[in-house]
């Protein structure tokens, strides 16, 4: 009988297994780091752009906050030389008619006839203590007549207006009350109006221009505090000694003690 190989006999005889390179990745590694790499790179390319734009944003933020300034100031100037003109020629100084009133309601809801309700939910004013802008015209100064014991309102000057929107500014996003804590949140939602930062939104209100409306809607109503000292006596007019109707420039000071 033929003798049987031995073990390391059959151990020779096996095919040589084919070793792997240890430096070989798998195919499904090799795509993930491919994607990842394309994916970094549009998130650097698009992180550039974003801060070009940024910055551009950010110069034409400042050329328009200092030409606004400069608008302002020549307008008060030229105020102050028409009245000395007109004193020194005799004449009464007429100044130009407001633009926009500030609209706060002083009083609640009892025993308020129905329409004068109403007119108050137009106006945005549903709590005590809330301030809106309102453009002056026929229709929003009869609105003004009925609801005159429940508000009162005068003519704001640009401090005014630029303390409340920094102090007491808030947006209406999606039917949500957001802070104007940043330019981002102007821009995203009133850039179609070429309105991008907080000068632009203030200058826009102050000077009730073209695209007053859709700045006014953006904004959220003021929620003023109480008066500091308190309110005289809201059911008498303010030209009775009272609170409520129209007070034209004084409203500035009553918005200082409730800002």
């Amino acid at each position: 009988q033929p003798s049987q190989p031995s073990a390391s006999q059959l151990i020779a005889t096996m095919p040589a297994r084919e070793r792997k390179d240890p430096r070989s990745v798998p195919e499904s590694l090799l795509k993930k780091r491919k994607r990842d790499e394309k994916l970094a790179k549009q998130k650097a390319e698009k992180a550039a752009a974003e801060k070009k734009a940024a910055d551009a944003t950010r110069a034409e933020i400042f050329k328009r906050a200092e030409k606004y300034v400069k608008d302002y100031r020549e307008s008060e100037r030229e105020t102050i030389r028409l009245r000395r003109q007109a004193k020194m020629d005799g004449d009464l100084f007429m100044a130009a008619e407001p633009k926009i009133l500030l609209v706060i309601r002083i009083r609640g809801i009892n025993r308020m006839h129905p329409n004068s309700k109403k007119i108050l939910q137009l106006l945005r004013l549903r709590q005590i203590q809330n301030a809106t802008f309102l453009r002056v015209n026929k229709a929003t100064l009869n609105m003004l007549k009925k609801v005159e014991p429940y508000v009162t309102y005068g003519i704001p000057n640009l401090k005014t207006v630029r303390d409340l929107l920094y102090k007491r500014g808030y947006a209406k996003v999606n039917s949500q009350r957001i802070p104007l804590s940043d330019n981002k949140v102007i821009s995203d939602n009133l850039g179609k109006c070429d309105i991008l930062c907080m000068e632009d939104l203030i200058h826009e209100i102050y000077t009730c221009g073209p695209h007053f409306k859709e700045a006014n809607k953006f904004l959220w109503p003021f929620k003023l505090s109480s008066p500091l000292g308190g309110y005289k006596a809201k059911r008498k007019n303010f030209a009775e000694g009272g609170d409520a109707g129209n007070r034209d420039e004084y409203i500035n000071q009553l918005v200082r003690r409730m800002n």
